[in-house]
């Protein structure tokens, strides 16, 4: 993934805490990951909501909701 040229900017706002991500501060494979699994990614997520790894869009739509 170093080939990103946005590498080091992705740093600053990517907030995934899954320790073992191959994918993290690369956008658009993460992007692409989580869309094969019907997910999203940790960035549409508080820090709160992303630390339960539910990905899902039933939780994005909770967590927008204050639920």
């Amino acid at each position: 993934m170093e080939g990103c040229k946005n590498h080091e900017n992705n740093k600053k706002m990517c907030n995934c805490s899954y320790p073992g991500c191959d994918k993290k501060y690369t956008c658009c494979e993460c992007l692409h990951y989580h869309r094969r699994m019907n997910e999203l990614p940790a960035c549409f997520f508080s820090d709160a909501d992303e630390r339960t790894y539910d990905r899902s869009y039933t939780r994005f739509i909770k967590s927008q909701k204050g639920s």
